[in-house]
């Protein structure tokens, strides 16, 4: 397994549609692996492939802290979408691909997924809350779409601004 380093906006290649994987392989498997790695060392709670570089539609997502012993990882290829609730919840999000940045998201309170497993085998999971938001997250980046996609232009702007002035500074430095 592999760290990976993760991509920051406003790189181009997170605005990339992610492909459907066609079948779950070892390289598939491999990937999945660094992305679970890569998303812990973060540390974080979630991460989209495209957000390594590989525009394919895989996520990783888990809740547990990384020293929790009873880790979960949910690994989802070619995830869809098959009921979203019509409550939705307003609450604070951050990505990896935009450091130190959050902003209010509304989001379904609750949602049900299918997808192939780790195996390669369709499953389909019922999400609700962090764990719902965190799904949809991810699954947002295989679209080519942000969080700060689903806020004001002006508050976008700020914080896009903001990467740029970091990593400007850290170029310099």
């Amino acid at each position: 397994m592999t760290i990976r380093p993760i991509i920051t906006a406003p790189d181009p290649r997170l605005k990339v549609r992610s492909e459907t994987i066609a079948v779950v392989d070892d390289s598939v498997r491999q990937l999945l692996d660094d992305m679970y790695e890569t998303m812990a060392a973060a540390p974080g709670i979630g991460l989209a492939a495209i957000q390594i570089g590989q525009p394919r539609s895989a996520i990783v997502v888990c809740l547990n802290a990384p020293e929790d012993e009873e880790r979960r990882p949910y690994y989802l290829v070619n995830p869809e979408v098959v009921w979203r609730s019509d409550e939705e919840i307003l609450h604070d999000e951050g990505c990896l691909s935009l450091p130190d940045q959050f902003a209010e998201v509304v989001r379904p309170a609750e949602v049900r997924v299918r997808y192939l497993d780790y195996e390669g085998e369709e499953q389909e999971l019922h999400a609700a809350e962090l764990l719902a938001r965190c799904i949809l997250h991810e699954m947002d980046h295989l679209q080519g779409v942000l969080f700060v996609d689903h806020i004001s232009v002006i508050k976008r702007n700020i914080i896009l601004r903001k990467l740029v002035k970091a990593r400007r500074q850290q170029a310099s430095a």
